[in-house]
């Protein structure tokens, strides 16, 4: 029996893979390719050239490989291009998720681990985030995210799904250095992708009501997140009954100076960021608790903000961009 991974050729995803796999669980990749990449799928792992969109090739996919759950990361992530492209953030999110759901109905897959956003909740006002924060999505992306996990809910209560969705922010560094963040919106990749142009990383804001100014936001390393989706799986796997969502969040933030502090440290490159106006709609602070995943999906900040930029620096480096010396 093996586990889909939807998106298992992107960032997070092939994380995840590399996770089930060394766990015991045999992993099935079905991506589009959109934003991953072929490469990124470990040699030997089935892989499904296929959008969720494709009811017809999950479902082909399930069957020829006895999948017995999903874990379902495939999606369009941009927030703020998510304003420009609403209609197209619906279709992959929410459509592509119904879509799945379909497949799973009707080929009798009854466990699904959804991977949600902390764009659910928009700006909350609240110093620390839980799972019962009210939820109030900003942008299509984080609506399109709700309205997922609508889908499980409401598909749990007619069919018995078992199923859990898990919530985090911004999502960093490297678990192996082949495997790295391409996004074009994500700050670690932003940041890099300055230094390697030789021109100079931008913060948006330093006059917030924070202890340096500066946003401050949960990073937390995507290894970590990979093993908390893999502990769903297998609780889902052996008939325990999760929380609806969880939040993956590292109770105390780290502000965006910071980071960039640690960027100089970590490259040896000497910059001084430039300050740039805020952006519109950007809150000072938001920061989750992960007491919950930590007591049901052993969910822990196994790594500190060094080792962080240090992982995403060499695998970042290993995709042979050049930076200067």
């Amino acid at each position: 029996m093996s586990w889909l991974v939807t998106g298992g050729a992107g960032y997070i995803g092939s994380h995840v893979v590399r996770a089930l796999q060394a766990d015991g669980l045999a992993p099935v990749v079905v991506d589009d390719l959109s934003s991953g990449f072929e490469r990124f799928v470990p040699e030997g792992v089935p892989f499904v050239n296929a959008t969720i969109l494709d009811q017809a090739a999950l479902e082909t996919a399930i069957k020829d490989h006895g999948v017995e759950g999903v874990i379902h990361l495939a999606g369009f992530k941009y927030a703020g291009v998510s304003v420009q492209r609403p209609l197209h953030t619906y279709a992959q999110n929410v459509q592509g998720t119904a879509t799945l759901l379909e497949a799973m109905m009707a080929t009798g897959v009854g466990s699904i681990v959804f991977s949600s956003s902390a764009a659910t909740f928009g700006t909350p006002d609240v110093d620390l985030v839980t799972e019962d924060t009210p939820t109030n999505p900003e942008s299509p992306y984080g609506e399109s995210k709700l309205i997922g996990e609508w889908l499980l809910r409401d598909v749990a209560t007619a069919h018995g799904l078992g199923h859990t969705s898990l919530r985090y922010f911004n999502v960093v560094g490297s678990g192996t250095p082949e495997l790295f963040d391409a996004s074009p919106h994500n700050l670690f990749p932003l940041v890099f992708d300055a230094l390697a142009k030789g021109g100079t990383p931008r913060i948006n804001g330093d006059d917030y009501a924070t202890p340096d100014g500066t946003c401050v936001r949960d990073y937390v390393h995507v290894a970590d997140l990979a093993h908390s989706h893999v502990v769903a799986a297998r609780k889902l796997a052996a008939g325990e009954t999760l929380e609806r969502v969880y939040n993956l969040g590292s109770g105390d933030g780290v502000s965006v100076r910071q980071i960039m502090d640690a960027v100089r440290d970590v490259t040896g490159i000497d910059f001084t960021p430039e300050i740039a106006p805020r952006r519109p709609g950007d809150p000072a602070r938001i920061v989750a608790t992960g007491e919950l995943a930590a007591r049901d999906l052993d969910w822990a900040m196994r790594h500190d903000l060094r080792s962080m930029v240090a992982s995403a620096w060499e695998a970042r480096q290993n995709a042979g961009v050049n930076y200067p010396n």
